[in-house]
């Protein structure tokens, strides 16, 4: 049963597509379930639970090798489903969720945008902003702008670009190094030059580094004659660079005017703006320099190719402007990518699918469905497969890629009993007998007696076919396959009741095990570890089953009981003649002479305390002294005590079980069955003798026989009395013989005004009680002796009546005076 709940968990956990690891169920548990085992309800019940979470009898396979399931068991769960005709429900339900898939995105998009509308709202937006905010993130390449991952910073390390143009607040680094060793360090000023020492200004701005590294080197070589003839040589860098001011206008999500590096590109300066708005244009992104448009960025190239040869570096003053789209179609289903896309004049369908990424493995691309909206409704466009790389486009235009049908053309399968279960392709006359050589050939366990073909008739309604295996495989009947026929060969054992055998008593290894044939008695003994040390080998019981024969009312007889007398080494004649059946029941019985050992413990003063082992089942406790070597000179025998188990077996425990129920049932006061339950709870409980007169009177009433588990304790000669309770101080008092109760009480400071005499009580040292009699109208106190504890119980604390209460009490009493003045009247 274990295993039939663990395999439905783990089906039910893989059809919710969980990939969290459940630790409740190791590899090595999964490597051991039987789908051999469930019934059929279990596997409709695992079917239902596929079918609300869309999973198609197709992704079983893919589903089970991620969770370790083996090919084995996941080819018969299959064939369990195809048999109960339950694989096209699986089918069927993934076609409709297919079918639904705009209208399952739609109502996505919508608990989205409910749970966005929640987010949104604290930031104070707008409906209308939040929808064009929504709008925004489903256009492709507005991802970019999103992703705090991206930053798009220039690289200011990289050498710097041959055609980088040096202006103001640059830095100019110049190394001259052979016969001189100088470095200057040189901002370029406002002016455009730079000033070198011990040699003036040189002018470098509009300059390339090249061209700045001619100009400077030729003033250097006036003062550096070491220039000229190459001792010398002089280099160039760029130090630290300036910053540029560059304008942002258009459909951005924040225009203005921004500082960037002077090594900033197109894409820098979109990314710092915010990027396009829900309305601006991907492709269409102008850099305009001295009022003329000196390129056009569009980002597609970069996300489609990554190709980077518009963005150019920005100059200082350049004006970016995005304009508004021109072009934006819609692509969802069976395609890669989902999005909103910009297209521009001349691009067709196919080149939004390449943006796209191309279709899925599954999409069906003969026919590819379009909304478009005219001038005066919307319409729905069929696109084929061949229309695809010309069809244009129109901005609002909406394409759905549908999915291919969750069916095959030419399967068959066939499952159960044959060798290599699984679907199979169907051939032209292909019949059951090629599907079974294919298959490799039915199993020995198989039933040849019945197949079945499941198949699908015209309106895919299921049907049952019947067939005989046997003469099938010897070609006396031949039985043509159609598409999607599922053939079931049943297995002998699958269509009875699993054979088991089970035996119980004085053996190592009781229980149920699988039944074979020609079983003998001895066998199954072998099979349970062999017998228990307590074993008797006379009267082993075997009971078995009535089956078959004819009903007999007059036959009360319910199972058929036989014994047998065995050996030790199982090798009685008799017994191994008898051949075990299925669910025939062995007991073997504890040998009636058989007896472990049993121990009681003594401690205290006796002259060898200590474990000891009881004899016989006759030993009282006076033999136990005797065996200890008797008492000491300082026992005290009124004050032994013994502690005996609360149960000697579990007989006892249960038996007590049910009376205390019982008694639970009776108690109205919550204490005292909190008190009496937690009596029973102990494992000991104390047993009051004497064994002063035990000692005295061996034999006698008072010399109680030895149980295993007994302990006794022998204390000394006691000389104290111990007070409890509502005693105005309690303590310990020295024993006195002359002390009566009452002084005892006195010598603690006498009794308080709480109380309660004629309750008081005394448990004396061997745990007998006595408790205080009434003599006419006086306390008859116990006797006190050496080692007893005196208990003074209090008194109930009592209630004042309310004034609610007393008025009640009054008018009940004046209502039965009335009456009784009333009657008196009457009478006379």
């Amino acid at each position: 049963m274990f295993k039939k709940l663990l395999l439905i968990q783990l089906f039910l956990f893989i059809g919710y597509c969980v990939t969290a690891q459940n630790p409740a169920i190791s590899k090595e548990q999964i490597r051991q379930m039987k789908v051999d085992n469930l019934t059929d309800d279990q596997v409709r019940q695992l079917v239902a639970e596929m079918k609300k979470n869309n999973i198609a009898f197709n992704d079983i396979d893919s589903y089970a090798q991620q969770k370790g399931i083996p090919d084995i068991e996941v080819s018969k769960l299959k064939s369990r489903i195809q048999q109960l005709g339950l694989d096209r429900e699986l089918d069927t339900k993934s076609r409709e969720g297919k079918d639904n898939e705009q209208d399952d995105q739609k109502g996505t998009r919508q608990v989205d945008d409910a749970t966005d509308e929640q987010t949104i709202d604290k930031k104070g937006q707008s409906r209308e902003e939040r929808e064009l905010a929504k709008r925004r993130k489903r256009i492709y390449g507005s991802e970019l702008f999103n992703n705090k991952n991206l930053t798009f910073e220039p690289n200011l390390k990289i050498p710097t670009p041959h055609n980088y143009r040096l202006a103001a607040d640059d830095e100019i680094l110049i190394d001259v190094y052979g016969y001189s060793e100088v470095q200057h360090r040189l901002k370029v000023t406002p002016d455009g030059y730079i000033r070198i020492p011990n040699l003036g200004p040189v002018y470098v701005n509009g300059l390339t580094m090249e061209e700045a590294k001619n100009r400077i080197t030729k003033q250097l070589s006036t003062i550096y004659s070491g220039i000229s003839s190459g001792n010398t040589a002089v280099q160039i860098s760029l130090g630290n660079i300036r910053s540029i001011r560059v304008l942002l206008i258009g459909e951005v999500v924040n225009p203005g005017s921004y500082t960037l590096p002077s090594l900033a590109t197109v894409a820098n300066a979109l990314y710092v703006s915010g990027g396009p708005t829900e309305n601006g244009s991907f492709r269409s992104i102008q850099v305009v320099r001295n009022g003329q448009t000196v390129t056009t960025f569009d980002l597609y190239d970069f996300l489609a190719h990554g190709d980077l040869t518009n963005n150019i570096v920005l100059q200082d003053q350049d004006i970016v402007k995005i304009n508004p789209y021109k072009t934006r179609v819609e692509l969802s289903g069976e395609v890669k990518r989902q999005a909103i896309f910009e297209a521009k004049e001349g691009e067709t369908l196919q080149n939004i699918i390449d943006y796209a990424g191309g279709y899925t493995d599954v999409s069906f691309r003969d026919i590819i469905r379009a909304y478009r909206v005219n001038n005066k409704e919307r319409e729905v466009v069929n696109i084929t497969a061949a229309e695809v790389s010309s069809f244009k486009l129109k901005s609002g235009d909406q394409f759905f890629v549908d999915s291919i049908l969750n069916r095959f053309s030419n399967r068959v399968t066939i499952a159960g009993a044959v060798f290599h279960p699984g679907n199979y392709a169907l051939e032209e006359n292909m019949t059951i007998a090629d599907l079974i050589k294919k298959a490799d050939g039915v199993k020995e366990i198989a039933a040849l007696s019945r197949g079945l073909i499941r198949r699908l008739q015209p309106d895919f309604t299921p049907a049952f076919i019947n067939f005989n295996v046997q003469d099938v495989l010897t070609g006396k009947s031949s039985l043509r396959l159609q598409k999607e026929d599922s053939v079931m060969i049943y297995s002998k054992f699958d269509l009875r009741e699993e054979y088991g055998v089970r035996i119980d008593g004085e053996v190592n290894k009781p229980g149920y095990f699988s039944y074979a044939d020609s079983m003998h008695l001895e066998d199954l003994i072998l099979m349970a570890g062999g017998l228990k040390d307590a074993a008797s080998t006379q009267r082993v019981e075997i009971s078995r089953r009535i089956r078959g024969g004819q009903y007999n009312p007059k036959d009360s007889t319910k199972a058929i009981v036989q014994h047998f007398d065995i050996n030790a080494d199982l090798s009685n004649a008799e017994a191994n003649a008898f051949v075990l059946q299925p669910f025939d029941e062995v007991v073997v019985r504890r040998s009636p002479a058989y007896s472990s050992q049993a121990n009681v413990a003594i401690s205290g003063e006796v002259v060898y305390p200590g474990d000891y082992t009881i004899n016989s089942r006759s030993e009282r406790i006076s033999d136990l002294i005797k065996r200890t070597g008797g008492l000491r000179a300082e026992a005290y025998a009124e004050g032994a005590v013994m502690m005996r188990k609360t149960f000697i077996n579990e007989g006892d425990s249960m038996l007590l079980a049910n009376k205390l129920q019982v008694f639970y049932n009776k108690l109205q006061d919550s204490t005292d069955i909190i008190r009496v339950q937690s009596t029973v709870d102990r494992k000991e409980q104390l047993l009051g003798i004497n064994l002063d007169q035990i000692m005295k009177h061996p034999g006698s009433k008072y010399d109680l026989l030895l149980e295993e588990g007994d302990i006794i304790k022998v204390p000394k000669k006691l000389q104290t009395v111990q007070l409890f309770g509502e005693v105005y101080f309690p303590k310990k008092v020295r024993f006195d013989e002359g002390y009566s109760f009452k002084d005892y009480i006195h010598g603690a400071g006498g009794f308080t005004s709480q109380a309660l005499k004629r309750r008081s009580y005394i448990v004396y040292a061997n745990g007998e009680v006595k408790n205080t009699k009434k003599v006419l109208f006086f306390n008859s106190y116990p006797k006190v002796k050496p080692g007893a504890e005196i208990y003074l119980p209090s008194r109930k604390e009592k209630r004042a009546l309310t004034g609610q209460e007393a008025v009640g009490i009054a008018s009940g009493i004046a209502s039965v005076a009335l009456i009784i003045v009333t009657i008196l009247t009457r009478t006379r």
